[in-house]
């Protein structure tokens, strides 16, 4: 026997052996990697497509729910429109002009800033309240002012300035009569009398307010992965 081929054959094979057991321990290592980065891809997937199912239900949910709310909004706009008498106790139609509550509320609060429009219902004053306007002023802030929409809209203030010359002390009663009377609120924050009991001047600083409208934002939501 040749001891020296039977050593060589036996390194020979534990060679191979060693080669092969690190190629299967590489290949198992290899696998069991994949197996790991692909059930945490797959984990991954798996809460994110909850994430989107929970959202959408949610979604559902509150979609159902705004249209219910809608519906009763729609009913109870109709019956406070169709109201007649109005909240003024007035017929809902004048004529040809129809005149519900709906125009009443945008006549005493307007959404746009229209100063004009302020001056010409201002000058019906003297017809309701017998006097003569010496002058109606103010400033058109209609460059500065914004009517455009909001989602939280607020009164806003448009300031004017009323004058009468040369009137009595009565004509200046139904004057106020009539300003308490106007659809539009009308404040006075300050005046100023002068002259007789017979011959009156009289300066008034006041203002009305108009509204913007409502705008109802409708937001999107990223569901990240």
């Amino acid at each position: 026997m040749n001891v020296k081929t039977d050593i060589s054959f036996k390194k020979l094979a534990l060679t191979k052996a060693n080669t092969q057991m690190v190629a299967v321990t590489a290949i198992a290592s290899f696998i069991t990697v994949f197996c790991l980065i692909g059930a945490n891809y797959l984990l991954g997937i798996r809460s994110y497509q909850a994430r989107i199912i929970t959202a959408d239900k949610s979604a559902d949910s509150n979609l159902i729910a705004d249209n219910v709310a809608r519906n009763k909004l729609v009913s109870a706009y109709k019956k406070f429109v169709d109201q007649n008498p109005n909240i003024l106790g007035s017929n809902n139609t004048t004529g040809s002009y129809v005149y519900n509550n709906a125009s009443v509320i945008l006549d005493a609060l307007p959404s746009t800033y229209d100063f004009p429009a302020l001056t010409s219902s201002l000058q019906k004053l003297q017809n309701v309240g017998g006097v003569t306007l010496s002058s109606i002023g103010g400033t058109d802030q209609s460059t500065s002012v914004s009517s455009a929409a909001t989602s939280s809209p607020s009164p806003v203030q448009m300031p004017f300035t009323l004058s009468v010359n040369q009137t009595s002390y009565t004509a200046i009663q139904k004057l106020f009569a009539a300003m308490l009377l106007s659809i539009r609120p009308l404040q006075i924050d300050s005046m100023t009398l002068s002259g007789s009991d017979t011959n009156i001047n009289l300066s008034i600083n006041a203002h009305t307010y108009f509204q913007p409208g409502m705008k109802f934002n409708i937001s999107t939501e990223t569901i990240s992965k």
